[in-house]
């Protein structure tokens, strides 16, 4: 299609086509069209909707996945609650990091991957720190 063609689109054809619409002057106009004067007019309203969608479109909500609400996404699926121990006494070092976003690959031992977490969803979980007293 040559810019020619698109010109007289534009320029012939669409005004034409815009003065045979069945366009009433008041609003209880509408009311009294035929059913072949809104068949007329469809593919205008049409054309107007959708441009209307489009502009209002990347302000309406994102829609969420189901899996995106879910908060453990692979850890121990196969039980129905996942429950870790950790006797206090077994700690080897002064501070341990547990994970409580469910995102870490070395669960439950923390691996900061709740920072991607955070970033990705406007999340502020952050980690269990358990601190051992030294005497």
């Amino acid at each position: 299609m040559s810019l020619e063609s698109i010109a007289k689109i534009i320029k012939v054809q669409l005004p034409a086509y815009l003065k045979r619409l069945p366009l009433p002057e008041t609003i209880g106009g509408f009311a009294r069209l035929t059913v072949s004067e809104w068949l007329r007019l469809l593919p205008l309203l049409g054309i107007l909707a959708l441009l209307g969608y489009l502009t209002i479109r990347p302000f309406l909500p994102k829609k969420k996945n189901q899996r995106d609400s879910l908060i453990n996404l692979k850890i121990q699926k196969e039980n129905p609650k996942v429950v870790n121990e950790i006797d206090i006494e077994d700690l080897n070092s002064a501070n341990v990091c547990y994970c409580r976003c469910w995102r870490s690959k070395t669960f439950p031992v923390c691996d900061k991957s709740h920072l991607k977490h955070n970033e990705l969803t406007g999340d502020n979980v952050g980690p269990l720190i358990l601190k051992k007293k030294i005497l």
